[in-house]
């Protein structure tokens, strides 16, 4: 059934709760009264609902839309790329917008990487960037490294492979354990539970030294691979120093590991370059690539490979990479995600994450002066972080009866903003973001944390 018009907003709210299985939400919050949202239209950074309310999308959709809602240029190169061609074998040929995105990607991305194999989400390539490692360890005759280091804290997608190394608190993975063999989680860059750095005065090094230990440990002759984001935002966008990251690439190829930075949501001018890894001046071995790709317009996702990877791949027909997907390279995704790089291009859209991030900043750090139960702002470039206390000197959480995992969400959605929320909220607005509207996302912000706090009865 097509979207009729005369549809009520009651007929897709029941047929939505009979047949929709909705992402990682509970069927019982989504059955009540307004526990499932509708978003209908987007432009710039709005989102509207069935009934014309508008809201600015604070997390552009999930770190995904760089350049805005509603872009009707990629609507037609869609329309031309489907009219022309719209799937072709990739177990088999190369198709010209195939060809011209890994092009562009190889301008864009850090200087040794040079090949992209597509596919079609972020968790599909972590997944591919750790069979790859392992595989050019094997064509290399080191096939004891079997290892793969991950960090806690640190998001990575949910496929079986993903999922394994992912240290993610948000995601319970009792269910599907055990997971892969060889996974071997090290703290992230601010420590984790009760020897975070803020309560034991450790910094990014310490944690980097303890990984160079457990490497030593391991027997680095067993590990294939390190994977992180640069900036991990599961991890509350705590930005590293340029040592940690010195040091840890120093250590990996000390030891022949080869280094996957995550760049699914850091990627395409999200942190005020193109690239994170750009901000430390690391280059890893592959690199994943995501959501800002196409900006959403298109599934697609890639990993950007090094010179030296991919040569362990040319040889014998055993040599070649085993696996794939049916749409990888898919010639109308890969068409749309180089028109949204030409936009991203052409509107200086990782410069303005740089500099109107900035302001950003400014604005998020006046919260904690204005608000007793806001303890920390911070983030780089259009990916920030607001974390909440009840009391923030003494470190007092929330009580249960102050239900703020449920109350935040809805007091921004009243104020307006579509973010994730409780205790911190998630604020990266799409990159064409201006001021003024980085002005109106902050004061709906202010608001509901101020409605929030008479709730709860602190001031």
């Amino acid at each position: 059934m097509m979207n009729d018009k005369n549809d009520t907003h009651e007929s897709y709210r029941q047929r939505a709760l009979n047949h929709l299985w909705v992402q990682t939400q509970q069927y019982n919050d989504l059955a009540t009264e307004n526990g499932l949202i509708f978003i209908e239209k987007g432009h710039g950074i709005y989102l509207e609902n069935m009934e014309g309310k508008k809201y600015i999308d604070a997390m552009s959709g999930l770190w995904v839309v760089a350049v805005g809602h509603g872009r009707n240029e990629l609507g037609k190169i869609a329309e031309k790329q489907i009219s022309e061609l719209a799937f072709a074998n990739p177990f088999a040929y190369a198709t010209p917008p195939a060809v011209d995105l890994a092009s562009k990607l190889a301008e864009l991305t850090p200087s040794n990487i040079n090949k992209f194999f597509f596919v079609n989400s972020g968790s599909e390539a972590v997944e591919t960037a750790i069979r790859m490692a392992k595989q050019y360890h094997y064509n290399n005759g080191d096939s004891k490294r079997y290892k793969v280091i991950s960090r806690i804290g640190s998001y990575h997608g949910t496929t079986m492979g993903a999922l394994s190394v992912n240290g993610s608190p948000m995601l319970n993975r009792a269910p599907f354990e055990p997971l892969l063999p060889g996974i071997v989680h090290v703290p992230n860059t601010n420590g984790f539970g009760e020897i975070k750095n803020e309560k034991t005065g450790l910094d990014d090094m310490f944690w980097a030294r303890y990984t160079e230990e457990r490497i030593k440990f391991e027997r680095p002759e067993t590990i294939a691979a390190f994977i992180a984001e640069p900036i991990s935002t599961s991890n509350g966008s705590h930005v590293p120093s340029k040592e940690y990251w010195e040091h840890i690439r120093k250590i990996t190829q000390e030891h022949g590991i080869l280094l996957i930075h995550d760049e699914v949501i850091n990627g395409f001018g999200r942190t005020g370059k193109w690239f994170a890894s750009e901000h430390f001046g690391v280059e890893p071995d592959l690199l994943t690539m995501a959501k800002q790709l196409s900006s959403g317009y298109a599934p697609i996702a890639a990993v950007g490979v090094s010179d030296q990877v991919a040569e362990g791949f040319v040889g014998e027909k055993e040599d070649s990479f085993v696996g794939g997907t049916t749409w990888g390279a898919n010639p109308v995704s890969c068409a749309i995600a180089l028109g949204n790089l030409e936009i991203l291009e052409s509107e200086r859209l990782p410069q303005n994450s740089a500099t109107t991030g900035e302001y950003l900043k400014t604005q998020l750090e006046k919260l904690k002066n204005d608000h007793p139960i806001v303890s920390d702002t911070r983030g780089i470039g259009l990916m920030h972080s607001i974390d909440l206390l009840r009391n923030p000197e003494t470190g007092e959480d929330f009580k249960p009866e102050d239900n703020i995992a449920k109350r935040m969400p809805q007091l921004l959605l009243d104020a307006g903003i579509l973010s994730r929320a409780g205790n911190s909220i998630q604020v990266a607005p799409p990159l064409v973001i201006n001021r003024e509207e980085i002005d109106e996302l902050v004061d709906g912000i202010d608001q509901a944390i101020g409605i929030f706090e008479d709730e709860i009865g602190v001031s």
